[in-house]
């Protein structure tokens, strides 16, 4: 844009070269509005020799040559013009004074084109200039507007419109600039080839809802129905903002999920989605999806998008939480322990809510704890009746599981109140029951023999354990007299304990006191009784009334008939005497 200030560099060069050669000067290009007019400056030189009387010119339109027959715009010697001329055009140079200015008038868009002027001194002193004006024939104003328009920066909008017709002068005036900023009018302003234009600026700062808006400059000629408007629409360039975007979102294990993300930006942002600083989709778009099929555990969690442009930024988050049912409880801590310590055991799960936890032990509950995801178990000072299974469930409305455990109460042995010994004729049954952990060892002493009967001893002890129960039977065959004493000795590592076994009546078998196999033991010791004394009668060898004597080591006779009903062939019953000694 040049200013009034400016002396155009045009008439610096008519003046330069005056007095010279042949030369024509005029704008390059000029417009006017339709229906207007136009003057078009010209300006020519001769050479100084040749000192014409008259000087006449003529204007062509669109072609220099003669011979051509281009229309005539304007002839000073015949006044005799195209058709398309009569009426439009007059010189308002003198070109006396080597003033060329042409102007045309009534303006219509077939007159839009190249002019082109001939000098003509007389004779042969006739030249067409090469230098040519093109007219170009508007009927919208110039709206100027600059190549980055950004919210937030002030910005110069000006409406340019060409002020080249002395009869008709414009008024410029802004439509839709309300809210934008009020406008200044710069007036008049020459250009460099000297022509002319009119002038009007808004200032305004854009925001991004200016986006897109349209702006227009109207030129108007007073006391004439001539208005002409052109309009341009802002590209406002600004930051993205999101403004589309999933709240909180819950999902079941399993399910599609669809997170949204929306933006607002000029120009489209780069929108991506990401998770722990892994990017896991990026699109130029104004929104993304992000879809995650059959969803787990561990897709839980805080989902960003991010949306940027050259402008600027924006981020938003969501959290998806994934709904599942408990995952099987792990037990972490004590599962062996020593009678009289204090166990702690955790119980823990994963669940999306979390879970009721329960803790229990053959139906009955010890601990129980509501939307926790661990659950502790304290027991102070365990007994062996803590010994056993236990089950942690865990629950929530999605589903239940559990996880058995087994707890191990170590102590030392305790002879139950149920062991006792029972003669019956000539055999003794001792039964000792033993409730210990680890398993013990068990003996049986005769005090009055000086014998001591272990359960390595399978001859004479069978031994059956179930749980925390050992069951050890000893059979004494030949015990006519009265029965010995005996003492029921159990030990392990944590002690030992010592019962003498009570006897009970003759006609009561304590097999029945020690479960199911009773009466199948009590079978095979009447079928026992009945080979002993058959298999008596046959050995005369044999004393009549064979017992255990007082001396040490005393012999053993065995008998292969007699069996223990249910217990291993191997551990066949052995008949016990023992001969007198001399």
């Amino acid at each position: 844009m040049i200013f009034l200030t400016t002396l155009p560099l045009f008439w610096i060069m008519i003046s330069a070269s005056r007095g010279g050669h042949w030369g024509a000067w005029m704008p390059s290009s000029i417009s006017a509005f339709e229906g207007t007019c136009v003057s078009i400056p010209c300006r020519f030189d001769f050479p100084d020799e040749l000192r014409p009387a008259v000087v006449h010119g003529v204007w062509y339109f669109n072609s220099p040559y003669p011979k051509n027959y281009p229309p005539v715009v304007f002839k000073s010697r015949t006044q005799v013009v195209h058709e398309s001329f009569q009426g439009r055009s007059r010189l308002l140079g003198d070109l006396g004074l080597r003033n060329c200015t042409l102007l045309l008038s009534t303006l219509s868009p077939e007159l839009g084109g190249k002019y082109y002027f001939r000098g003509d001194l007389g004779g042969y002193n006739q030249y067409t200039f090469s230098e040519h004006s093109v007219l170009d024939i508007i009927n919208t104003p110039n709206i100027v507007v600059p190549p980055e328009v950004v919210a937030g920066s002030e910005v110069e909008v000006s409406c340019m419109v060409p002020d080249n017709c002395p009869e008709l002068r414009p008024e410029l005036s802004w439509l839709g600039h309300e809210g934008l900023g009020e406008p200044t009018v710069l007036g008049r302003l020459r250009e460099d080839e000297g022509t002319w234009v009119q002038v009007s600026l808004l200032h305004f700062v854009p925001t991004r809802e200016a986006n897109g808006h349209r702006l227009g400059c109207q030129a108007a000629f007073p006391n004439t129905t001539l208005q002409f408007e052109g309009y341009a629409s802002l590209d406002v360039k600004y930051p993205p903002v999101i403004v589309e975007m999933n709240s909180s979102v819950e999902a079941i294990e399993g399910s599609h999920v669809s997170l949204l993300c929306g933006a607002d930006s000029n120009p489209l942002p780069l929108l991506t989605w990401m998770r722990d600083g892994m990017v896991l989709r990026e699109a130029v778009a104004e929104s993304l999806y992000l879809d995650l099929e059959e969803v787990t555990p561990g897709e839980d969690g805080i989902y960003a998008c991010l949306a940027e442009n050259a402008y600027g930024q924006d981020n938003r988050t969501v959290e998806l939480s994934v709904m599942y049912a408990p995952w099987k409880p792990t037990v972490n801590g004590t599962v062996v322990a020593v009678e009289g310590e204090t166990v702690s055991i955790l119980c823990s799960t994963q669940s999306n809510p979390d879970p009721i936890l329960t803790i229990f032990k053959e139906k009955q509950i010890l601990a129980t704890i509501i939307y926790e995801s661990q659950l502790q178990l304290e027991l102070p000072a365990v007994t062996p009746e803590d010994d056993g299974e236990y089950w942690c469930v865990a629950e929530n409305q999605y589903g239940q599981t559990a996880t058995a455990f087994n707890l191990s109460v170590e102590f030392a042995p305790i002879i139950l109140l149920e062991s006792h010994c029972a003669a019956a004729r000539d055999t003794v049954q001792c039964l000792c029951v033993v409730k210990s952990n680890p398993e013990p060892s068990v003996a049986f002493e005769l005090p009055s023999r000086n014998v001591t009967v272990n359960e390595t001893e399978r001859e004479f002890v069978y031994s059956e354990r179930s749980g925390l129960l050992l069951t050890s039977i000893l059979t004494l065959r030949g015990q006519a007299q009265a029965p010995p004493r005996v003492i029921c000795t159990s030990r392990n590592l944590y002690g030992t304990q010592s019962l003498e076994l009570p006897f009970q009546g003759a006609h009561r078998l304590m097999w029945a006191k020690i479960g199911p196999v009773g009466a199948v033991v009590a079978f095979a010791i009447l079928i026992a009784i009945v080979c002993y004394i058959t298999q008596t009668r046959r050995k005369k060898n044999v004393t009549e009334n064979p017992s255990f004597s007082a001396g040490d080591n005393p012999h053993v006779l065995y008998t292969p008939e007699f069996r223990i009903s249910g217990a291993p062939d191997k551990y066949e019953s052995r008949e016990v005497s023992t001969r007198e000694s001399h």
